[in-house]
């Protein structure tokens, strides 16, 4: 299948692209810059600009576009850069989608584990209701967007992507290395996560079944808390975990984003996932860790 792939430049994206190349497929760049290939297109999602009749030539279509939540703290024009980011392209991939007289079958678009609010301990599935605050309704609105698409639509609810090249994971293995850190606030929040070669692998996975539909939350079979994982990686880098960072000292240096992605727990199941057949390379937080750090 041709793939037309928007966000293809960022951690996830760049690996969908290699895993898409392996499974057969031929993707196709939606770019902002000058295109360098004949497999890349320009667009602006800020001016809604798209390539006339792109849509007729694809068979699936995957929106990765989204200002990084890694970025801290959230200034607030930064705060409108993940809000924009997020729905202008997602509206304009729509709105082309819906326009074609020949539309792709599917649309894979982003969406968060935000959706959930805090869930505490609770297990959060796909049938689990909305929650409350900045990341809540944001992608609620991401997700509405994209179910006006008039073609099977998939919603992927991204959780910690976890590689060695991912933002997040650089600076918490800086913390473990440097300061032994054990954990962000109590540790006890749940951080759901996944590699991000599995993530990619399942964004294919969910495009090449046709049964495939609604949201779905990527996240690997083996729950993890802050703490567990602190401790996973600190045992890959040979590095003891003794120190606590305060929930205070979370919200006085990363401001609003303590409280909306690294203190907030996310407890959620794969079971849908894995009820399609998909299985992980990586199911286990020791081989997460361990993928992550070598």
């Amino acid at each position: 299948m041709k793939v037309l792939v928007s966000g293809s430049s960022g951690l996830i994206g760049t690996e969908l692209l290699k895993q898409l190349k392996a499974a057969g497929h031929q993707p196709i760049r939606l770019v902002r810059t000058t295109p360098k290939s004949d497999n890349e297109f320009q667009w602006s999602p800020q001016e809604g600009r798209i390539p006339e009749g792109i849509m007729e030539e694809v068979d699936a279509v995957v929106n990765l576009n989204g200002a990084t939540t890694s970025r801290i703290p959230w200034t607030p024009g930064y705060v409108k850069k993940l809000i924009s980011s997020r729905l202008l392209s997602t509206r304009l991939l729509v709105e082309a989608i819906n326009a074609a007289k020949t539309p792709p079958k599917v649309f894979v678009s982003g969406s968060a584990e935000g959706y959930y609010g805090n869930g505490g301990d609770k297990v959060l599935t796909e049938e689990s209701p909305l929650g409350t605050g900045f990341m809540a309704e944001l992608t609620n609105d991401w997700e509405q967007a994209a179910k006006k698409a008039n073609i099977r639509t998939v919603l992927i609810r991204t959780t910690l992507a976890m590689s060695k090249n991912a933002i997040a994971l650089k600076l918490i293995k800086l913390m473990i290395s440097l300061l032994f850190v054990k954990s962000l606030g109590n540790g006890k929040q749940w951080w759901a996560w996944i590699t991000v070669e599995d993530h990619a692998r399942a964004i294919v996975h969910l495009i090449e079944n046709p049964n495939a539909q609604g949201p779905y939350n990527l996240v690997a079979p083996e729950p993890a808390t802050c703490e567990q994982i602190f401790a996973a990686l600190g045992k890959e880098l040979r590095r003891p975990n003794l120190i606590r960072i305060p929930a205070w000292a979370m919200r006085l240096t990363a401001g609003s984003a303590a409280d909306q992605i690294l203190l907030t727990s996310h407890r959620m199941s794969a079971e849908k996932l894995l009820a399609t057949g998909f299985e992980f390379n990586h199911p286990t937080l020791s081989q997460a860790a361990s993928y992550t750090v070598r």
